[in-house]
């Protein structure tokens, strides 16, 4: 088992009387799961803000994350600001950008996927109780999806080479697995993993993503052993490269957040 002590630290990038913009460092979670004591985002705004709940406040948080997606999260202290960010997101008005590495070159610029998401235990066998899959009887998932950057990534190189789309790229017999690609991703809707679907459905899986990558049995295996050097070989990244960059109140406030220094150092 490899010993990994990530930074749990977040950044309040933005903060009103009404509402904070939070920078969410990768494996921190959001809200309790266990009553284990564990870290989470949670908790530990309810403690910076324990004024504000005092006072009549709350700790509401409006976009969850994953535990290993990193980025932004809207946080609202008020009832009714948490009442009218809810709204925000059902009508669509509350816009949300990630960023993610997926391996291989995507035949596309740019593409729209529309498939519906549903649990893939109510249709087949799965050893994972939350696994999505795509089926027809599901909720409604739509995710635009626009390429950023293709790279090579080559054992044993210092640097990868680089190569944008429109210039020279290396030829397409590179083995597929040094190819990889930045892709910006924009949700129209809000369901589970979805991203992280789309993109698998595509061929296209993001990097070090436990659940939907090469094999969903390496994320048993996580949970049996922790993170090891075989399944570092597997996955490259201890966690699922995926980051929420832009968040923007439509016609009001936007923030953005840098991808972190894990992914831009994959990248490099």
């Amino acid at each position: 088992m490899i010993e990994s002590a990530p930074s749990l630290d977040f950044k309040i990038i933005d903060e009103t009387d009404d509402y904070a913009a939070v920078d969410k460092p990768p494996f921190l979670l959001i809200h309790p799961t266990k009553p284990d004591g564990t870290r989470t985002l949670w908790q530990e705004l309810r403690g910076l803000f324990a004024f504000e709940i005092a006072a009549g406040g709350q700790v509401s948080i409006v976009n969850r994350l994953d535990r290993e997606t990193s980025g932004l999260v809207l946080v609202a202290k008020k009832a009714d600001v948490a009442r009218r960010f809810g709204l925000l997101m059902q009508r669509r008005q509350l816009k949300k950008e990630y960023l993610a590495i997926v391996c291989g070159w995507p035949a596309w610029e740019n593409t729209l996927v529309d498939a519906a998401l549903d649990r893939q235990g109510k249709h087949q066998h799965s050893a994972i109780w939350l696994k999505q899959m795509i089926h027809p009887s599901g909720a409604p998932a739509q995710t635009e999806l626009h390429v950023e950057r293709c790279f090579v990534r080559s054992p044993g190189r210092a640097r990868p080479e680089l190569a944008r789309r429109g210039e020279d790229a290396p030829p397409k017999r590179v083995c597929v697995s040094e190819k990889f690609s930045l892709i910006r991703a924009i949700p129209h809707t809000g369901r589970t993993h979805q991203i992280r679907v789309h993109l698998a459905s595509l061929g296209h899986p993001i990097v070090g993503d436990k659940i939907y990558g090469p094999d969903e049995q390496l994320y048993l295996r996580f949970i049996e052993t922790g993170w090891t050097s075989e399944l570092e070989r597997h996955l490259l990244l201890p966690r699922h490269a995926l980051h929420s960059a832009k968040l923007a109140i439509q016609g009001e406030r936007e923030w953005t957040s840098p991808l972190p220094s894990d992914l831009t150092e994959f990248i490099r």
